[in-house]
This record gives C-alpha cells, sequence and structure tokens, in this order.
C-alpha cells in the first residue's frame, strides 16, 4: 500500500467556478468558491488526502471501545441522583495517545484471514486524522444516549411490570436506527448544501486541526494544541471546586441571602427556583448545562434566544403570575411538578388504576384536576408555539431555497469547495441502503409493538403514524438546527396527539413519542455526524459503516447496562424504600414516569380542553404560525436590511424552553458567555476566534468531564462527600422562592399568606 505523503494533497480552492447571473460578483466569488459561511471558512480546511487509510485495525479497536465505555458510563450514571453525561469531546482527546502508542508498537506485517485471500494491516503506518474522526463518530454513538431506556425503566421499576427482554431490545435499537432512512433523504439538502453548516460540528473541527496539524508557535503566544492544552489543565483543577469544596458556586443568588423572609424577593433573585436576577455562577457545567456550549452557538442566535429568554421570564410570566393568571399564586412560581387544586403534590395513586393501568374516572372526579405552575403551563403552550412557527419560518424563509435545492440536489450542483473534492475523490452511500435499512427497522419496530402480547400497547397504526411526523419535521427542524445550533422538540407534540387519539394507556403514549421524537433526532444526529464526515473529507460509505456498527454497539450497551441495573440493584429508582444514602434515585426516569401518567392516563384532553384548566393554551399553535409572517414581510419590504432576516421566531419563541430542567442561572451565564465571545471578541479580536474559540470550549468541556470522573470514583462512590458546610449544598439558598402565595395556601415550610 502506498504511504501517505503531502503530495497527494489536494485543494480545489482556486479550482475555475463559472459565475452564474443569480447576484454572484467578483467581490463575492472567492467566498462562494470556498464557503458562503465565514466561521467555516475560518475554521475547516479545504486541503484532503484521499490516500489517509481510514477503515483501519486501529479504528475498529479504539472506536468499540470508546463507543461501549461511552455508552456503559453515560447509562449508569444515568440512573444516580447526580447524573454525569460525558460527551465524545473526552474520548477524542484519549484516543490519539492510545492510537500513536498502537502505530508504534503493532506490527506492519499483513495478517491473512484463514480460507480467503482478503488481509489487512494490523499497522498501517502512523496514526492519521480520518482513523481519528471516525474513532469519535463511533464515541458520539456512546454519548447521546437512548430514550428507550426511560420506558424500560419504568415500565420495570415504576410500574413493577414485565417487559419481555426481546420486544425491548428491539424497541431500543428500532428506535435509534430508523433515523437512517430520514438522514438518507435529506442529505442532499442538510449535508451537501454549503449553507448548512452545522455550527456544533467546528468545536470538533477545530479540535482536531489542534491536534494533528503541525503549527509554528507563534512569538509570545501558543500553537493551538499548547493553549488547548493549557484550557484542558485549567479547567481540569478548577472543576474540584464546584464539583466537591463549594458547590454553591453554581448558583449564587444574593437577592436571597439579602431578603432572607421574603418570598417574593426570593421569587425573584433566586436562580434555580425564580426568575434569576441578579444570580450568577462560577462553574463552566452551569454555563454549558441544557443549552450546550455558548461557544458553539452563533452570535445571532444568541441574540434571538435571549430576547425570547427575557421576554418570557421578565415580562410574561410575572404579568401572568401577579395577575393569578390559572391561579399561578397558589404554586411555585417556576416547577416542573404537578400540583392539586390546593397547591400540594399531586397523587397520581388516586387516578391511576394500577391492575390495568387505566384512568380511574371516579378519583379523578373526586380529587383534583392537573395545575402546574405558570411557567410549565406556559412552556407548554411556547413549545406549541415553536413548533408551528418551526413550520411557519421553513416555508417562508427557506421553502424557495429548499425547492431551488431540491432541483439541483437531483442535478448534483451543489458546488463549494467541500462538496467538489468530496464529490471528486470518494464514492457517494447508495440510497437503497438508507432505504432497507428503514424498511427492515419499520417492519421490527412494529414486531416490536403488535408482538408479545403487545406489552408495549402500541397499534401498528401508531408506530406508522409516529413516522410520519418524525418524517415531515426532519427537514425544518434539521434546517433550524444546521444553521441555528439550536434543536425543537417533538416530545410534546407527540404526546398530546396520540394522548387525544388514543388516551388511557401510559406506554403506548411514551412509545409513540419515542418513536416520533427520537427517530427524528437520530436522524438529526446522523446528519451532523455525514457532515462533520463531509468537512474532514471522509469517505462516505466508511461513515455510514461507521455509523451503522456503532448505532448497533451503543444500544446494546445501553440496553445490556440498564437490564443489568433493573435486575440487580433492588429497589432503584424507590427513594422511599433505598438504603439511606443510596444514589439510584432516577430522577430523570421519575419525571418520565410523570409524564407517562399526565398525558397517557389524564391525557390531554383533561389538560388542554374545556375538561381541564389549560384550554387557553392551544391559541399558541395560532401564534406560531403567524409569528414568522411579519419578519419575512418587513424582509422583502427592506431586503437591504439584512438583520432582519436574523430574526429567527422559533428560536425567540423557544428561547426560555431549556429552563425545565435548567434553571435561569444556567440562562443567565450562558447568554453572558455567549454574547462575549461570539459578538465581541468575534467582532473585534477575529484572528484570535478564529484560532481559538472553538478550542477554548473543547478544552473547557473535557476538563469538566475527566474531574467529574476522577471525583466520583476515588472520592464520591465511597461516599466521602466534603467538609460539611454552608456552600456544600448543591443550592442557591433561596428556600422561599417556591412557596405558594396566595392566600390559605398551606404547603410545608412555607409561610401562610392571608
Amino acid at each position: 500500500m502506498e504511504q501517505p505523503g503531502d503530495d497527494h494533497e489536494v485543494s480545489l480552492s482556486s479550482q475555475p467556478k463559472k459565475l452564474e447571473s443569480d447576484g454572484l460578483t467578483l467581490e463575492n466569488y472567492d467566498e462562494v468558491n470556498d464557503s458562503p459561511i465565514e466561521e467555516v471558512r475560518l475554521t475547516v480546511s479545504i486541503k484532503d488526502n484521499p490516500t489517509l487509510p481510514c477503515l483501519t485495525f486501529r479504528t475498529w479497536v479504539l472506536g468499540i471501545t470508546a463507543c461501549a465505555t461511552l455508552a456503559f458510563l453515560n447509562q449508569f450514571f444515568g440512573y444516580r441522583q447526580n447524573a454525569l453525561s460525558l460527551t465524545s469531546v473526552s474520548a477524542q482527546i484519549v484516543v490519539l495517545p492510545l492510537g500513536k502508542f498502537m502505530a508504534a508498537v503493532l506490527p506492519k506485517k499483513a495478517v491473512h484471514v484463514p480460507g480467503t485471500q482478503w488481509s489487512f494491516s494490523l499497522n498501517p503506518g502512523p496514526f492519521n486524522l480520518k482513523e481519528h474522526v471516525l474513532i469519535t463518530i463511533f464515541a458520539n454513538a456512546g454519548s447521546y444516549g437512548v430514550y428507550a431506556m426511560n420506558i424500560i425503566t419504568i415500565v420495570m421499576a415504576f410500574y413493577h411490570r414485565q417487559i419481555h427482554p426481546l420486544a425491548a431490545m428491539l424497541l431500543t435499537l428500532t428506535t435509534q436506527m430508523l433515523g437512517y432512512g430520514w438522514a438518507g433523504i435529506f442529505r442532499k439538502f442538510l449535508v451537501d448544501s454549503p449553507y448548512m453548516w452545522w455550527p456544533a460540528n467546528l468545536v470538533q473541527v477545530s479540535l482536531f486541526r489542534a491536534l494533528h496539524e503541525e503549527e509554528v508557535r507563534p512569538k509570545r503566544g501558543l500553537t493551538r494544541l499548547q493553549f488547548f492544552l493549557v484550557v484542558l489543565i485549567s479547567s481540569f483543577a478548577y472543576y474540584v471546586v464546584p464539583n466537591y469544596m463549594f458547590p454553591s458556586i453554581t448558583a449564587l443568588s444574593f437577592v436571597c441571602w439579602i431578603w432572607k423572609h421574603s418570598v417574593t424577593a426570593q421569587q425573584i433573585g433566586s436562580g434555580r427556583h425564580g426568575l434569576g436576577i441578579g444570580s450568577f455562577a462560577l462553574d463552566w457545567a452551569t454555563v454549558a448545562s441544557f443549552n450546550g456550549s455558548p461557544l458553539a452557538t452563533p452570535g445571532f442566535a444568541i441574540i434571538n434566544i435571549s430576547i425570547g429568554f427575557f421576554l418570557v421570564i421578565y415580562v410574561l410570566i410575572p404579568i401572568a403570575y401577579w395577575t393569578n393568571a390559572f391561579e399561578a399564586k397558589r404554586f411555585p412560581i417556576i416547577s416542573s411538578h404537578v400540583f392539586d387544586a390546593n397547591g400540594g403534590k399531586y397523587n397520581v395513586g388516586l387516578v391511576l388504576n394500577e391492575t390495568n393501568f387505566q384512568f380511574n374516572q371516579q378519583g379523578y372526579d373526586d380529587y383534583s384536576k392537573i395545575h402546574l405552575s405558570i411557567f410549565f403551563a406556559f412552556a407548554y403552550g411556547l413549545s406549541f408555539a415553536t413548533l408551528a412557527a418551526t413550520v411557519s419560518h421553513v416555508a417562508l424563509f427557506h421553502g424557495r431555497n429548499i425547492w431551488q435545492q431540491t432541483k439541483a440536489a437531483f442535478q448534483d450542483k451543489f458546488d463549494d469547495v467541500h462538496t467538489r473534492l468530496m464529490k471528486k475523490n470518494y464514492d457517494a452511500v447508495p440510497q437503497w441502503w438508507f432505504y432497507s435499512l428503514m424498511l427492515i427497522m419499520i417492519g421490527l419496530a412494529m414486531l416490536a409493538c403488535e408482538g408479545f402480547g403487545g406489552q408495549l400497547q402500541l397499534p401498528y397504526w401508531g408506530v406508522l403514524l409516529a413516522i410520519g411526523i418524525a418524517l415531515f419535521f426532519t427537514l425544518p427542524i434539521g434546517v433550524i438546527t444546521a444553521t441555528t445550533n439550536q434543536q425543537p422538540g417533538l416530545n410534546v407534540i407527540t404526546e398530546l396527539i396520540i394522548g387525544y387519539i388514543y388516551p388511557g394507556k401510559p406506554l403506548a403514549n411514551v412509545a409513540f413519542k419515542t418513536y416520533g421524537y427520537i427517530s427524528m433526532v437520530q436522524a438529526i444526529t446522523f446528519l451532523s455526524d455525514f457532515k462533520l464526515g463531509h468537512y474532514m473529507k471522509i469517505p462516505p460509505k466508511s461513515m455510514f459503516l461507521v455509523q451503522l456498527v456503532s448505532t448497533v454497539v451503543a444500544s446494546s450497551v445501553y440496553f445490556g447496562t440498564a437490564w443489568w441495573l433493573l435486575t440487580s440493584v433492588e429497589n432503584i429508582c424507590d427513594p422511599a424504600n433505598l438504603p439511606v444514602g443510596s444514589p439510584w434515585t432516577c430522577p430523570g426516569d421519575d419525571v418520565f414516569y410523570n409524564a407517562s401518567i399526565i398525558w397517557g392516563v389524564v391525557g390531554p384532553l383533561r389538560m388542554f380542553s374545556s375538561l381541564g384548566v389549560y384550554a387557553k393554551m392551544n391559541y399558541f399553535f395560532l401564534i406560531g404560525i403567524l409569528a414568522p409572517v411579519p419578519v419575512w414581510i418587513l424582509s422583502r419590504m427592506f431586503p437591504e436590511k439584512k438583520w432582519i432576516r436574523l430574526i429567527n421566531m422559533p428560536i425567540i419563541i423557544s428561547g426560555a424552553g431549556s429552563i425545565l430542567p435548567g434553571s435561569t442561572v444556567n440562562y443567565m451565564c450562558w447568554i453572558t458567555v455567549g454574547v462575549f465571545f461570539n459578538i465581541y471578541v468575534y467582532r473585534r479580536y477575529k484572528s484570535w476566534w478564529a484560532r481559538h474559540n472553538y478550542i477554548l470550549s473543547a478544552g473547557l468541556d473535557a476538563g469538566v468531564a475527566f474531574m467529574a470522573i476522577l471525583c466520583y470514583y476515588t472520592l464520591q462512590i465511597r461516599d466521602i462527600n466534603g467538609v460539611r458546610w454552608w456552600g456544600l449544598a448543591l443550592d442557591d439558598h433561596c428556600p422561599l422562592a417556591s412557596c405558594p402565595t396566595a392566600p390559605g395556601i398551606k404547603v410545608g415550610d412555607c409561610p401562610v399568606f392571608h
């Protein structure tokens, strides 16, 4: 095999390109010839070496190991009180020295497979960039999580029922792999198009280049790799403070400390349970939780999110709460729990017949309707509006482009430098690969739901309807994600639809949600990985094979880990019966279980119709459809004002969407950091931003992950939790922020108003 070398490296940046009469001029010729997106031009290399080996022995060994390790750790930590999510950035860093070590010690002699003429080399040369990318794609599959594990957990640990292991495994595999079909259908639009640039991928691209490219250290400066190591070590060393020694600095709410006995002041000032005015944190994990790294989010998207956040939290919610809309003062101002009419937590046992898992109408009539905190109620309404606005926005702003791209896709007219390099050097994945896999997964999904005694309660038509919803929304949500790094979800709309059509079936509700929501999410994930491979010039067939194998490996390990814990840890997910100090409380699965009661048993008919309290939330569908129209009209009236087109109504409406399960302090910190780096630094110090911004994000993430693992396995696993003092609480010390303010309502230790 010919050894790769620099003489094979090619670049098409100067390749002639025919100028069309669509506004392309000599001034912007170079930008379009490279990439029309400035962040991509500043980050992604336009060179390729097609002779580099990709699917090597090292790729398979390190890739499968990284995938299985992350899958095991994420599922293991997922059941614990302090859940820890490990990203592929950690594996991306760790496998580099391992790959170089294997390249140094493995024999180079070819290995022949007995009985065949096929042979391969254990060591085809130096560990290279493309092997590293494919190993990271493996790790991505292990880091994303498997949503179907929530279903298996609530069946076994909350409903205390049995589920056939083959049915559970098929549910796991099909929900994870159905998205391949949608990815194959839409990859021409969402991968080949240079305008679909997937901002989050630029973090990994920048880190890959820092780790592999030789770079001369600037005078009195650092190379990108040196800068990354400095950030990594600093983040690693510092995170012991918020993670172990002083957890209270993850949310500092000074207003609460000043007015210790005022419910209103703590509602206003609490960063954990209130509006968060004046709250902040000294912790990168607080910044990057729930919304992802602000350094990987484009500046215009940060502005849109900020506008939505401030309008909802500081205009809509205060007005609604202090005018007592929906009797809001009976409940906390921000909470994800459900309540009865007297302000107490809702006793779901009174409305559910647990023997047949059917809704208990008599118990419901004798007890209470479901009530929500004012923010939780509007969160559902805003999620309705977001979904409607996503369809409207994409149709108005991108409809013509999608139609043109549809024609261009069939005629292979996408022509930026990265697409030209991929078409010149590599064969595309045949479409029938995607379609065949999709048909197989649809058949297995119906078997999982209809077979095995109908344990999952969902009939075949429910599977097909969920698949149709996912297929319809993949393109518009893919456009939003590929351009803004924000991904509206389908979890609420899927719960709503099946809750109306097929009420009283909690497992059918969550199965439908998973097929409708997660198959779309998986399609977006696959497309994002395809775009990463597109930027890094990975052969598409190698990408497809790695994604396929890694999804099977990750699904199997997630399932095996969950099944092992659910069958071996006594009273798992049951805090009332667990030993004192046991970490197996399953907080995420508890929320999922309650959602199955609300949407599957009680149902949306008794919440969002005249039978419930929140029927007016349905108007948000209309608000969402109409919201992008004024912006579109203004953009047509004033085409010279480019900033108008940057107003993204789906992102504005969903701006505060992650406050539950997050909090306002997460947003305050995220917005502050994002505005500073991706607006101020990007404009004033663009050369520094181009070299260091994404590497800074990767270093901060990796340092936090490594220290969290170290703390857990050396200290916390042995119940060594540090010196007991005021700052050890993972709380902002605002105990009154969750209290009701309506007269006569008595809840816990809260004061009673008269």
